[in-house]
């Protein structure tokens, strides 16, 4: 991996940087990603906030309902290709500090990308091979009650 890491969409429309390493490569293999990428998953790179940079024709937050944790989901696209490229800052709890997502799909040079951890396995294929950290869920979503539920 060298840095900068440069990405985009497929149009070249919206170009993006990132100036810092990762913090994380992860793989979610929940049926929102799967239907989204229309893939068997999606991996995205966590990065910090201030190391990234995004250029070009603005690309547009699109609200994409509420996750199982009851965070509302929103990913920026593309306006003109459609291509899902990152998401918006968000605090982190196992990543101190504001963190961006990134959909790995978008760097420019993929072949270093290692996800290290796969989250909601619950939903992955059957047929993929998982290697690394595996939680069935998002971790601090297996953790909070679900909506409804009887709490002690």
């Amino acid at each position: 991996m060298q840095l900068p890491l440069t990405g985009g969409c497929v149009c070249g429309a919206i170009r993006y940087e990132i100036a810092e390493t990762p913090i994380d490569v992860y793989v979610c293999h929940c049926t929102d990603c799967q239907r989204i990428t229309s893939s068997a998953f999606s991996i995205g790179v966590v990065v910090p906030d201030h190391a990234f940079r995004a250029s070009g024709k603005a690309a547009r937050s699109v609200p994409g309902g509420i996750a199982a944790s009851g965070r509302v989901k929103s990913r920026w696209v593309c306006p003109d290709c459609g291509v899902w490229l990152f998401g918006n800052p968000t605090q982190r709890t196992a990543s101190p500090g504001i963190v961006r997502i990134v959909r790995g799909g978008t760097l420019d040079d993929t072949f270093w990308l290692r996800p290290a951890t796969h989250y909601w396995t619950r939903s992955a294929q059957p047929w993929m091979a998982l290697d690394g950290v595996r939680y069935e869920m998002q971790p601090d979503v297996a953790a909070q009650p679900r909506p409804g539920a009887a709490t002690a």
